[in-house]
């Protein structure tokens, strides 16, 4: 089992987003690239700590602790989906251009009770491309954490090419 640390100062949570009609534009470069800009802007203005992460081409999983003083993190996903909405519409020929949003209209949280409900959230986030089918193994798909992790020697770099228990539950939130 991988061996996570990690500080503890404010409220932790798994969250997963997915676009409005599983529409796969999430993994498309401009895309990504907003959603960086505008991920780093918030930060900016409301701060909070990127734990893991996976961007597959029509949803993400995330792991945020968000710090003890502002646990809104209601208003970061709200302002995160609408902003990343508003400036794709910008995007030339970007699929799905001209809908209302790109994003169903909510989002799934868990606050992480512990360390191995943390571990098993990081486990499911850096699974999930294999899951899908997008990858043989997490260390083939450039959208996550998980390259993170193998550098920080939580994993080692062969993780997840063989199949990964994940508990029941993890993920369904």
């Amino acid at each position: 089992m991988p061996n996570y640390r990690r500080a503890h100062h404010g409220a932790t949570f798994f969250f997963t987003l997915v676009t409005r009609n599983r529409l796969p534009v999430l993994s498309d470069e401009p895309v990504r690239r907003l959603l960086r800009q505008v991920i780093e802007e918030l930060r900016v203005q409301r701060p909070f700590r990127i734990d893991a992460w996976v961007l597959l081409p029509d949803h993400l999983h995330c792991i945020w602790t968000l710090p003890e003083s502002d646990p809104d993190y209601s208003a970061r996903l709200g302002w995160l989906k609408k902003e990343v909405t508003k400036r794709s519409r910008l995007v030339p020929g970007m699929a799905g251009a001209a809908r209302p949003t790109l994003w169903k209209p909510r989002f799934w949280e868990h606050m992480v009770r512990d360390e191995p409900d943390f571990a098993a959230h990081c486990d499911y986030i850096h699974f999930n491309p294999v899951k899908h089918g997008w990858a043989r193994s997490p260390r083939e798909w450039p959208w996550l954490t998980f390259h993170r992790f193998v550098s920080d020697g939580v994993y080692p770099e062969s993780w997840g090419a063989d199949e990964v228990i994940i508990p029941e539950g993890v993920g369904n939130e």
